[in-house]
């Protein structure tokens, strides 16, 4: 029987002895058998969580040590990077160089919170009165649920656990269901590293099952999730009826505004590794291209030239340039998304179908796909494929990109390209996301907040901002010469006569 939960510091089965087969997208193939957990077993990871967090151990590690336990990750993770990747490329079905890629930023997030938690002090609050010692602490908000993706499951539970940990919270860890293992393999990891029992568990199955008793629990006291806005309002609205802290990536619809006097090349080219990176199955993707109306026909010509080009293939294919999708249902789903897209009037250039190599035919590829002639109207303009579908639409004026690029409910990211360095500043000002890159599209750090407006979500992962979620600011007053406060008499009141 599968042991694949980490509960209360132990590897366990099932409560009913339930599994799930992973399998790979790019061949369907057996990758992995994990157990599938039950609402019980949820709910023993939060009684976990919640002892470790109450007995007040790990809370009471001081920020050095508990940076020494993040560091620790860090150099394991380091020390195990080529199995690691392997596992996520299996999970995902991405190329093993993206997963290696990705294994580097997700080191690097856990060596930025060992440092950043060493600097956090206690602020002085200065009240003009010597006999008064007034300070802000900060304490871990408490038992967390960690909720992550699938598109980047071990780089997305690094933004949660690095923090969680780095602030002393103890915390419940969930995976999406179809990309387990990094997941398992994480929690190895902080097991060898030393954490205290109960402060990292690890529950696996359907966010309907395992993951709903996360949300409502009223022993949790924060959710941290990244997915779907349908799911991320049903989380919110769960989380509302206790009264637990949020927070929430929820994708986007992101604009990438090319001018005419911008760098072409340089805009063709990050245009195409935007939307098609990964299938496009990435949140921050570059679905949306707007294009000065006067260049409109040498850049689209272009990337629709450069899209037919790109190869695709599966983890070990050394000459591919990008994989598959995550599941037949989601291949599936970017199908009905091109064919409303066309119905209501979009002009297919290219793609728009399931790859016809032969090599394909046992995996879920779909072309890389550009729609031209769109519009904000139109439901493929606003609505997130999460696939390689790139929507284009025209603009004439700075005003006309700026309003195009704000016409959606999303708000998580966005580009301008132009050479004119005054105007990329107005754009960038205007565009209400949350991250605008000027002449680039794509990159992040660790020590830069990362999320989004509107509905992509409600607070910030990363950079200083992301600690500060796991941790609870407090007011500490110290009167070192207590007195009568003197409001009311102390003088015994005489009887009415």
């Amino acid at each position: 029987m599968d042991r694949s939960l980490f509960i209360d510091g132990f590897w366990r089965a099932a409560s009913d002895g339930s599994t799930r087969e992973i399998r790979s997208p790019h061949d369907g193939s057996l990758v992995v058998v994990v157990s599938e957990a039950t609402a019980t077993d949820s709910s023993a990871a939060i009684d976990a969580a919640r002892r470790s967090f109450d007995s007040g151990e790990f809370a009471s590690w001081s920020w050095r040590r508990r940076s020494d336990l993040v560091a620790r990750i860090a150099d394991l993770l380091e020390r195990d990077a080529v199995e690691i990747a392997r596992k996520e490329s299996g999970d995902t079905g991405k190329r093993l160089v993206e997963a290696e890629y990705d294994l580097a930023d997700v080191i690097s997030v856990f060596r930025y919170y060992a440092k950043l938690g060493v600097a956090v002090d206690d602020r002085i609050v200065q009240t003009g009165d010597d006999r008064i010692r007034s300070r802000i602490t900060h304490e871990p908000v408490g038992v967390c649920a960690l909720i992550g993706p699938w598109n980047y499951p071990l780089l997305q539970a690094s933004w949660k656990v690095a923090p969680a940990l780095m602030a002393g919270c103890s915390f419940i860890l969930k995976p999406s269901e179809l990309t387990p293992s990094t997941a398992i393999h994480l929690m190895h990891i902080i097991q060898e590293a030393g954490a205290p029992t109960g402060v990292a568990n690890l529950i696996l199955g359907a966010g309907t099952i395992a993951g709903a008793p996360l949300t409502q629990d009223s022993r949790v006291d924060l959710v941290s999730f990244t997915g779907g806005l349908m799911t991320g309002r049903r989380i919110m609205a769960a989380a509302a009826e206790t009264v637990k802290k949020v927070a929430l990536e929820l994708g986007g619809k992101n604009p990438n505004i090319i001018f005419a006097d911008a760098d072409i090349d340089a805009a063709i080219d990050n245009a195409v590794t935007a939307v098609f990176l990964h299938s496009g199955q990435v949140c921050s993707a570059g679905t949306r291209l707007l294009v000065e109306r006067s260049i409109h026909d040498r850049v689209v010509s272009e990337i629709v030239r450069r899209a037919k080009a790109i190869r695709m293939g599966g983890p070990d294919d050394l000459l591919a340039e990008t994989g598959p999708l995550i599941s037949r249902a989601h291949l599936e789903k970017v199908e009905r998304y091109v064919d409303s897209a066309i119905a209501e009037g979009a002009t297919l250039l290219t793609g728009g179908k399931r790859s016809g190599e032969k090599s394909h035919s046992a995996g879920w590829y779909f072309e890389p796909t550009v729609l031209d002639g769109c519009n904000t109207r139109m439901s493929c303009v606003q609505d997130e494929s999460f696939g390689p579908v790139l929507t284009i639409e025209v603009f004439d004026t700075e005003e006309e990109a700026i309003s195009l690029g704000n016409d959606t409910i999303y708000g998580l990211a966005g580009a301008v390209w132009s050479a004119d360095t005054e105007k990329t500043e107005r754009v960038a000002r205007a565009l209400r996301h949350g991250t605008i890159w000027i002449n680039d599209f794509g990159p992040y750090r660790a020590q830069a907040e990362w999320g989004g407006f509107k509905s992509s979500g409600i607070r910030r992962e990363l950079g200083p901002s992301g600690l500060d979620e796991y941790l609870e600011i407090k007011h500490i007053w110290t009167n070192t010469s207590p007195a009568h406060s003197g409001w009311f008499s102390d003088e015994e009141q005489g009887e009415d006569s």
